[in-house]
């Protein structure tokens, strides 16, 4: 993959940073939410454009509630706190949050708490229908544990993901979306953000978001095709997760992913206060709280500098 580079980058503004993704993650998760499963002609019907945290939705939530994109985050962010990387703690804690009866999970995040339950088997075997977008969307935490790390962020990448997806384009999609929070993580600029996604693009070409097609379902390709278009087609937080919750689909999650990119590289600032004073304050303080913690726990913190693994040189705009 080419040379690796290495430099340090400033610790209070990588930790405000992983504040932002992991909130960024939740407020897209809450706004989303509302208009989970509608598509876009439906929400500009109703809504004109959506960008209030009202809830409601399918799900009938409270304003600011998260679901489980959120929910499995805090489970991963709490384990990685609690005990280091032990995918067997996390797949333990995904048990807990199940058995709570939370107002929804998906199919295959089901299917996989189910085997581990009834199996003990951490990791399931590949599965052609694991090709959803569930184990991308908790990729907040995993990024900033592992920051400073390319190996590691693999490691914990592909072992959190294949507790509940074992799928070639959940690991890329998963890994793609850890590399690009971390380049944010340590201010990397947008051009340097679409080498990155270009790359996978080349290798996985159903990820191809150029010309956009305006498929926003939990097939993993259709989120990533969302999710990098309006990530590199808007200049700021709230533009980028308002236009990618109002497309519909699975809105949610597509929600939720390109907040906790767009969090980290635009910052904590560029969140909307009353988005971030709608959330419950309890995952809001815990969110933060995880966020210093995972990012002091740190090979970045501890001393090792920051590797970067080049990508191929595509350009900076997107591959059609």
């Amino acid at each position: 993959m080419g040379t690796v580079s290495g430099y340090l980058a400033h610790l209070p503004d990588v930790r405000m940073r992983a504040r932002a993704s992991l909130l960024g993650l939740a407020v897209g998760d809450a706004l989303g939410a509302t208009v989970e499963f509608m598509t876009a002609g439906e929400i500009h019907a109703k809504y004109g454009v959506h960008r209030k945290m009202i809830g409601g939705g399918w799900l009938r939530l409270r304003p600011g509630q998260v679901t489980d994109d959120t929910q499995m985050s805090l489970c991963i962010a709490r384990s990685l706190v609690a005990v280091g990387y032990s995918p067997e703690d996390i797949a333990r804690r995904f048990v807990t949050w199940y058995q709570s009866k939370p107002p929804d999970v998906g199919n295959t995040c089901r299917r996989g708490i189910a085997r581990f339950i009834n199996q003990g088997t951490v990791h399931g075997l590949p599965n052609d229908g694991d090709a959803g977008n569930g184990a991308v969307m908790r990729m907040a935490p995993v990024a900033v544990a592992a920051l400073a790390d390319e190996r590691l962020l693999e490691d914990m990448t592909i072992g959190q993901a294949h507790i509940t997806h074992h799928h070639p384009l959940s690991d890329a999609a998963s890994l793609l979306v850890g590399r690009l929070i971390q380049l944010a993580l340590i201010g990397h600029a947008m051009d340097r953000l679409q080498r990155q996604a270009n790359d996978t693009v080349t290798k996985f070409r159903s990820f191809r978001f150029a010309p956009y097609h305006g498929l926003a379902t939990a097939y993993v390709a259709d989120t990533m095709q969302t999710v990098l278009h309006f990530l590199f087609s808007t200049s700021s937080f709230e533009e980028c997760v308002v236009a990618t919750v109002n497309q519909g689909g699975d809105a949610d999650t597509t929600g939720a992913i390109v907040g906790a990119i767009a969090g980290a590289y635009y910052g904590l600032d560029s969140i909307p206060r009353d988005w971030l004073r709608k959330l419950d304050p309890d995952v809001r303080d815990e969110l933060t709280s995880l966020a210093d913690q995972l990012v002091d726990r740190s090979p970045l913190a501890n001393g090792q500098p920051v590797t970067v693994f080049p990508p191929a040189k595509h350009p900076g705009g997107a591959l059609g």
